[in-house]
């Protein structure tokens, strides 16, 4: 993952006001827990209002007329999910409102953290958890379990 890339999308979320929470390996890498990943994966709020938010922000760094494509009515419907790859980057953005029945960005603790003077909102280690604890990946237990280890959280997380 393009390290200067990621910032600046990150402070174009901020700048924008977006309301998104890091999850997967980005969230997990800024918790301490290092795995390699190849995209960046944003759980957003789920409104017409915040899906303009997320595209205003990527035109703000990326010269790319194909994020027109990523629409409300996707997003709000019933496949929540979008891939994007933008223009001459490995970084490419997993973009979800919802993760099946399993959570919305309702349904998270957000943790607001300043990395290099910009606002990076991640799900806490709790939500990260129980995201992870139960999917069919094994790579999502792996995380779980590192997870479990670092955070010291116990099987009160399992019920929550």
């Amino acid at each position: 993952m393009d390290t200067d890339s990621l910032f600046r999308l990150l402070r174009a979320f901020e700048q924008e006001g977006l309301e998104y929470a890091l999850i997967g390996a980005a969230a997990l890498n800024l918790h301490g827990i290092i795995r390699a990943t190849e995209d960046m994966d944003i759980l957003i709020k789920a409104t017409e209002k915040n899906v303009a938010r997320l595209k205003q922000a990527l035109h703000a760094v990326y010269d790319d007329p194909d994020i027109e494509q990523i629409t409300a009515e996707d997003l709000l419907g019933e496949y929540p999910a979008v891939r994007y790859y933008p223009p001459g980057n490995d970084l490419f953005l997993d973009i979800l409102t919802r993760l099946g029945e399993a959570a919305t960005y309702e349904d998270l603790e957000i943790e607001e953290r300043d990395i290099e003077g910009t606002r990076v909102q991640l799900a806490s280690p709790g939500s990260l958890y129980r995201l992870k604890k139960d999917t069919l990946r094994p790579i999502d237990r792996m995380d779980a379990e590192a997870l479990r280890e670092r955070f010291d959280l116990d099987s009160e997380q399992d019920d929550e």
